[in-house]
């Protein structure tokens, strides 16, 4: 529990608690349809404390990116450690299952980006976004290079596929799919992998 003081005074809150409910209310609203009134509420805090723990909104939202990266987001990291890229793929979709059927629906990125946010924070999710992107390319560039696909292989393609994947399963999810129909979707994805 973070306990910071404030004028002599300790928080009469966990901070890392109410970064989690404002986590919750982001990723179900986005950025701009999430009140100020929506985040205290969820959060169980005055404005006065939001600002003095978090400063303003688009600073709270920024941390609870981070927050959402750390925790939610960490099988990214996970799976690119797998030994072959049909496996990273594998545990890729299976992470973002999990993920996308947790406490929230569908992916706090989607949710941001297809609903009109403001611009500044769009475009900290795209670079977030882009550098998810990009340690899954640097992977499944590797495995070109070692031989793990039974073709040539387009590396970028198949990145923007998986996220595709990813992204529509996190739409489907959003609106109602079940584990077990997005797990198909995997499922159908990995029967075609170009992989040995």
């Amino acid at each position: 529990m973070e306990k910071t003081a404030t004028r002599g005074r300790p928080r009469e809150f966990d901070v890392e608690q109410a970064l989690g409910a404002a986590l919750r209310v982001f990723w179900d609203k986005g950025y701009e349809s999430a009140s100020l009134t929506d985040l205290t509420d969820a959060m169980g805090i005055t404005r006065p404390s939001l600002y003095a723990a978090f400063g303003n909104k688009e600073a709270l939202f920024k941390r609870a990116l981070d927050l959402y990266e750390s925790e939610k987001l960490n099988y990214i990291h996970c799976a690119v450690t797998a030994h072959t890229a049909k496996e990273v793929a594998r545990r890729l979709l299976e992470g973002a299952i999990d993920t996308m059927t947790g406490e929230c629906r569908g992916c706090m990125h989607v949710t941001v980006s297809v609903i009109n946010d403001a611009n500044s924070v769009r475009e900290e999710v795209l670079a977030r976004s882009n550098s998810c992107f990009d340690v899954i390319t640097a992977r499944m560039q590797r495995a070109a290079d070692e031989g793990d696909f039974t073709q040539n292989t387009d590396v970028a393609g198949l990145t923007r596929y998986l996220v595709a994947l990813v992204q529509g399963m996190a739409v489907q999810s959003g609106q109602g799919a079940t584990r077990a129909e997005l797990t198909q979707i995997m499922d159908t994805a990995l029967a075609q992998w170009p992989s040995r």
